[in-house]
């Protein structure tokens, strides 16, 4: 390709070609009130010394969770990460790998995707996994595409106990296709049959059903099951990975497809990202699946090998033929979840979700033992509850974070009627001492 000189005659010509006459044409959708119209105010130029010096000293007004005790959760969690995972993912052909497109010279980042969908397979229990998510909420808006694809009904259901921003992602990803959203009510934090019964039709595509749910509750999916096929809709769950350990698994319970945030197995919260979505479904379902799959083959020598196989991105089909426009793989995150799942085993993740059962029970009986602090819902849990709280949940975080404890999370914001609602998470990592300093911390609140 010729250079073509930066002159005004020729940036003249090129705003010709495109019709329009000034470059202010261009950005005329754009709110006058947030366009920039005097000079970018940056500071004088320092050296590669004194830049570095400036970058520590603004990285220090940081607090993350190696500096405070964390019972946040909503989403992102603050798992145990064996040092191995880290070590492996900064291997320079992993940490700069992109897209595997030359089987011949990608063997390895490709092995590491196929044994990652291998994993999410086996803790799943689903027989075909992909590796192209960006996070949970993409990947559960993909599975409702994808239910939309495979019956073409058009209804998509979905509980009000599922992460609020994963129901945002649903709206936009379904608006343009015209696919309408039924939000199904959760009594006492959980799905309830007699309202499913009445929403669910021959018209619904699908019902999505997160378990644990937003609120931490464990859903009874095997009496919400039957329900949702007898109408021909297929099942979504969204899952949390390490919760599988110990609970029956998707495929298990029916699932026609199963989604979730993978963040927790293996990745660290990085202030909110990028995590991992992954997404499973029955192996029928296979050919709209969005995204790619990394299959296992031979060569002609008989050698194993491993390639990508049914892309149904429009990159590599005809647009129109398409199952999604989802357009990368989580790779590294991919690969930080198949080590992790590697070094913990079937035992390991046993382990973990059963610390997590014991130590957020032991939590909630003893914040539920302080005067005026009482369980939201009373249903089964897994690592995160409810306590509804006599003074407001956000005055609660904001006067312990000064003793360096992340609270929990606000519901109120999600949900105006749980007003003075705290959902507090308890994972493998929280000690007695650090649940028994909080608890000590709350009782000096009231």
């Amino acid at each position: 390709m010729d250079y073509i000189p930066n002159t005004d005659k020729n940036r003249e010509e090129m705003l010709r070609k495109i019709g329009v006459k000034e470059f202010a044409q261009l950005v005329a959708p754009i709110p006058q009130s947030i366009l920039l119209r005097d000079e970018l105010k940056l500071p004088p130029p320092l050296s590669e010394l004194e830049l570095t010096h400036l970058l520590k000293e603004m990285s220090h007004l940081n607090r993350s969770t190696e500096d405070m005790i964390s019972f946040l959760g909503g989403g992102a969690y603050d798992h145990f990460i064996p040092s191995a995972v880290g070590h492996i993912l900064q291997r320079s052909e992993f940490y700069t790998a992109y897209t595997p497109y030359q089987a011949e010279v990608s063997q390895g980042t490709l092995q590491s995707i196929y044994e990652f969908q291998s994993l999410i397979c086996e803790l799943t229990g689903m027989d075909v996994s992909n590796a192209s998510m960006y996070d949970g909420a993409s990947a559960a808006a993909e599975a409702a595409l994808m239910s939309h694809s495979h019956n073409g009904k058009k209804e998509i259901v979905i509980l009000d106990s599922p992460h609020p921003a994963y129901k945002r992602v649903l709206e936009t990803y379904c608006f343009g296709l015209g696919l309408k959203i039924i939000t199904a009510p959760a009594e006492k934090g959980r799905a309830e049959l007699t309202h499913l019964k009445d929403i669910i039709s021959s018209d619904t595509s699908c019902v999505m059903i997160q378990n644990p749910n937003f609120f931490g509750l464990i859903e009874d999916i095997e009496k919400i099951e039957p329900l949702v096929h007898s109408t021909g809709a297929l099942l979504v769950m969204i899952c949390d990975p390490i919760s599988l350990g110990i609970l029956k698994s998707p495929g298990e319970l029916g699932a026609d497809i199963a989604v979730g945030e993978g963040q927790g197995t293996g990745n660290q919260l990085n202030f909110g990202g990028p995590f991992l979505g992954f997404f499973t479904a029955r192996k029928e379902m296979i050919r709209r699946m969005p995204g790619r799959i990394i299959a296992a083959t031979k060569d002609r020598t008989g050698k194993r090998g491993f390639v990508m196989t049914l892309q149904t991105r429009e990159q590599h089909i005809r647009r129109e033929r398409a199952t999604s426009n989802i357009c990368t793989n989580e790779a590294l995150c991919a690969l930080a979840a198949a080590v992790y799942l590697s070094l913990m085993g079937k035992n390991g993740i046993k382990e973990v979700g059963r610390l997590c059962v014991q130590k957020s029970h032991y939590a909630m009986e003893q914040i539920t033992k302080i005067k005026g602090f009482r369980l939201k819902f009373q249903a089964p849990f897994f690592k995160e509850f409810i306590v509804e709280t006599p003074i407001s949940a956000q005055d609660i975080i904001n006067r312990l974070l000064p003793k360096s404890i992340l609270a929990g999370l606000d519901l109120s914001q999600f949900h105006p009627d749980l007003k003075n609602c705290l959902l507090i998470c308890v994972t493998e990592k929280r000690t007695k001492k650090e649940i028994d300093h909080l608890v000590n911390e709350i009782k000096n609140l009231i």
